[in-house]
């Protein structure tokens, strides 16, 4: 077995709008415009190298500029693309957000159509490959079929995440072969059909989601912390509070650490206590990816979190 975690799933180019104040809806608001690689996959990959694991990224990119930028940028934290669809005739995945004057996203749009391409067709071929793998994250940006094709035939650890409130029922049929699993507040209420409004409705979704035989959930409840539970433990932590810049990358490297947790064999508090500092570094940065993250920074924040 190869100490490689494969990730499968998006690469977009990341186009963001960040108003100087206030955002006024059905005007033009002045403010900077910025180019970033992202997508939730592609995110999760590269704070999973930042964190010093060995990844190997699976996504499709296109025939233009974007996807040159996004390979060179990749290749550059060490992540291996050689299994990645390269398909000169479509363009790259793009994600267009506007974010609200505290940086939080207020509007997006996203253009995905390429990835209609990952197939499990496409997957069957790359078994081998993700067989010999420590353990493979999935992001939902894939097919139903694709994701239900993996988790039937991966026999490592598998990880995912749910991407969006529109794209989390396409875990359902999964769940029961995750090692573990972060949604939000309204992706765990989808999945589980318990509405979360105080902890004790926290401990029943989880246990919901524990009785289809997950292993792990991590229920992220922005300000309200995050409600973590196994087989035989739970426990609610309140949210590292970030110098916010930024939060639409705290998931997926909440979700990134989760992993970077197992690897190290964390208990279920720490392993929570490593994704809210994670999230918490990369909330303060204006990149959806904080360069700034590291195992060193990422340990200082789990200390600091303890205190």
């Amino acid at each position: 077995m190869d100490d490689v975690i494969a990730v499968i799933g998006s690469a977009n180019m990341d186009i963001g709008g960040y108003p100087e104040g206030p955002l006024a809806a059905g005007d033009s608001n002045p403010g900077r415009v910025r180019l970033s690689v992202g997508g939730v996959g592609c995110n999760i990959a590269r704070n999973l190298a930042l964190l010093g694991a060995r990844v190997r990224f699976l996504t499709a990119l296109g025939g233009d500029l974007y996807a040159q930028g996004i390979a060179q940028m990749l290749e550059g934290l060490g992540i291996d693309l050689s299994l990645s669809l390269r398909l000169a005739d479509e363009h790259t995945s793009t994600y267009l957000f506007i974010a609200d004057e505290r940086g939080d996203m207020s509007v997006a749009v996203n253009d995905m159509a390429i990835y209609r391409h990952q197939t499990p067709a496409y997957f069957e071929r790359m078994l081998p490959e993700l067989n010999r793998c420590r353990a493979v994250l999935l992001d939902a940006n894939l097919s139903e079929d694709a994701l239900v094709f993996l988790a039937e035939n991966i026999r490592v650890p598998l990880f995912a995440d749910a991407v969006s409130a529109a794209k989390a029922p396409r875990l359902r049929a999964i769940l029961g072969r995750l090692t573990a699993f972060k949604p939000n507040r309204i992706e765990a209420e989808l999945l589980s059909g318990v509405r979360i409004t105080d902890s004790d409705s926290a401990r029943e979704a989880a246990m919901r989601l524990l009785d289809t035989g997950l292993e792990r959930v991590f229920i992220t409840l922005g300000p309200d912390g995050v409600f973590a539970a196994g087989r035989h433990s739970e426990c609610l932590l309140p949210s590292l509070a970030p110098r916010l810049k930024n939060a639409t990358g705290a998931g997926d490297a909440f979700t990134a650490a989760i992993v970077w947790a197992w690897l190290r064999g964390f208990g279920l508090e720490k392993s929570c206590l490593a994704g809210s500092a994670a999230a918490a570094i990369a909330a303060e940065a204006e990149e959806t990816v904080n360069p700034a993250l590291n195992e060193q920074a990422l340990q200082q924040r789990i200390l600091e979190g303890r205190t």
